[in-house]
């Protein structure tokens, strides 16, 4: 009977990709700063809460993906990378996958009573897109067949949309033209992100019935795509700066644009290699969270 407890914490914890969630933070903070750029101050309280409601949602996505990714079988046919293929925590000790699924119920239920918190104290003009969010998250968890356009755009309308805007909202009770421009550019990462990472498992999810993009069109409309996104990512950095809304030193995220041609040119170089294209996973995974991150920086400087 003691032999199973040990492996609890680890069917708790792996799904929900401990090393993955500090996305939450550089969006959050980003939120944070335009907040800070038209209020002047912040209310550390309701920061905390923001950073643990969208923590909370984001473990409840993860934990829910690998429940559904373990039952599907879809795990059985991974082949793992660093960055890729959930973390095997469900395979290694199928009899504890209850627990990814309370774990995941769970962390949505936290994110949801935060976000009615925020509700009552603002008004329900943070129902609707809260709603919206969080449908969007839990829509991209079950095993219901969607089409490549929202499985690409998902991911960035939940961590740049949603959760930029939510805390800028969660901290000054309205919305702002600052934090919609700002929350374009890790849209376009995050989406981004989400596209790179389908290529290791391309394979693997074609098996089990999904159709995202590369699996539709192929690998070459991937690293267009990619391309078409990350060139996004940028002119919308630039526009929220030459049209007013952001300070000049916001444009520190330009900072990034070597590495961004890196990844995209080594995406489209290691397409149909895995190993190689494995560090190019690593260093997107840095762009997207140093672009709203440097993008935060500046905006407090300036």
């Amino acid at each position: 009977m003691t032999d199973a407890n040990p492996q609890t914490p680890s069917a708790v914890l792996g799904p929900m990709r401990l090393p993955f969630l500090t996305l939450v933070p550089a969006c959050i903070v980003l939120g944070a700063a335009t907040a800070y750029l038209e209020s002047g101050s912040l209310n550390w309280i309701y920061l905390i809460l923001a950073f643990v409601g969208g923590l909370a949602a984001h473990i409840g996505v993860n934990s829910l993906n690998e429940y559904d990714d373990f039952k599907s079988g879809l795990d059985m046919r991974t082949e793992r990378t660093p960055f890729s293929g959930g973390s095997g925590a469900l395979p290694d000790q199928p009899e504890k996958a209850r627990y990814a699924l309370i774990t995941g119920l769970l962390a949505l239920a936290v994110g949801f009573l935060i976000g009615v918190f925020f509700v009552i104290q603002w008004g329900g003009a943070l129902a609707p897109p809260g709603l919206l969010g969080l449908l969007v998250l839990v829509a991209s968890t079950p095993p219901l067949p969607r089409p490549p356009p929202p499985c690409l755009l998902a991911p960035g309308l939940g961590f740049g949309i949603f959760m930029v805007n939510g805390t800028h909202f969660a901290l000054t009770g309205q919305y702002s033209v600052a934090a919609f421009l700002a929350s374009l550019a890790p849209f376009f990462l995050v989406s981004n992100l989400l596209l790179m990472n389908q290529f290791p498992d391309l394979e693997a999810d074609r098996a089990s019935g999904r159709k995202h993009l590369i699996i539709a069109y192929g690998t070459g409309a991937g690293v267009k795509a990619f391309g078409i996104f990350l060139a996004a990512c940028y002119v919308a950095l630039l526009l929220s700066v030459l049209l007013g809304p952001l300070p000049y030193w916001a444009l520190l995220g330009l900072l990034t644009l070597p590495l961004g041609v890196q990844v995209t040119r080594g995406l489209s170089a290691e397409k149909e290699n895995i190993p190689g294209l494995i560090p190019f996973m690593g260093k997107n995974i840095l762009l997207t969270h140093a672009i709203p991150l440097l993008m935060a920086v500046g905006i407090f400087i300036g």
